[in-house]
């Protein structure tokens, strides 16, 4: 039995202590993957904010807005080029998604976004509305977003909003589209004078 016993002793074998330093090392590596790929995303968003630096800066809210028309809480998800739902505009912070306050007036849309830059689209630019599955990096159901297509600097810009009461959003669609199909005042160019 003891003879047994010191058998089994000398058979077994210490456990093998971990390396850490290959260990270590790979983390390190994935860490600094990583860090590499995070940098490559922020400079592609960079330049593409460079490449539509043709974009004239957004228009502010006027100082006396108008009696609303509207008015809704929400998010504001990010705005595209017209009729392609993927190709995000991120000039002057349109591509910076937030909570929004929505007023709709007889001047226009006029956008607060707490933590982002506020922007007003002016009646004259409005060309419509509709709801919509998605928008550049927001998918939902059939109908789940507000569009509203505006006119900015030479181009046709679609800007995605999810309300907070979405059964709401089809009024924002009747309305802002009768707001821009009734517009009498001819749209000027940046610039222009009438």
């Amino acid at each position: 039995m003891i003879h047994q016993l010191s058998s089994l002793a000398a058979a077994q074998k210490p456990a093998e202590v971990t390396d850490w330093a290959p260990r270590i090392g790979w983390l390190v590596g994935l860490a600094v993957f990583v860090a590499f790929l995070y940098w490559l995303m922020r400079q592609g968003w960079k330049w593409r904010g460079t490449l539509q630096g043709d974009l004239p800066p957004l228009p502010a809210a006027p100082e006396e807005p108008g009696e609303p028309l509207l008015t809704a809480s929400g998010r504001y998800h990010g705005s595209t080029t017209a009729g392609h739902w993927l190709d995000r505009i991120v000039a002057h912070g349109l591509g910076t998604r937030s909570r929004a306050e929505l007023t709709l007036t007889a001047e226009g849309l006029h956008v607060r976004r707490p933590g982002a830059a506020d922007f007003s689209v002016p009646r004259g630019r409005l060309r419509g509305a509709r709801l919509d599955k998605g928008i550049a990096g927001k998918v939902l159901t059939e109908g789940g977003l507000l569009i509203v297509t505006w006119r900015h600097g030479g181009r046709e810009i679609d800007s995605g909003f999810r309300l907070d009461r979405s059964a709401a959003q089809a009024d924002w669609v009747t309305a802002v589209t009768t707001l821009a199909t009734t517009d009498t005042t001819p749209y000027l160019t940046e610039g222009a004078t009438p």
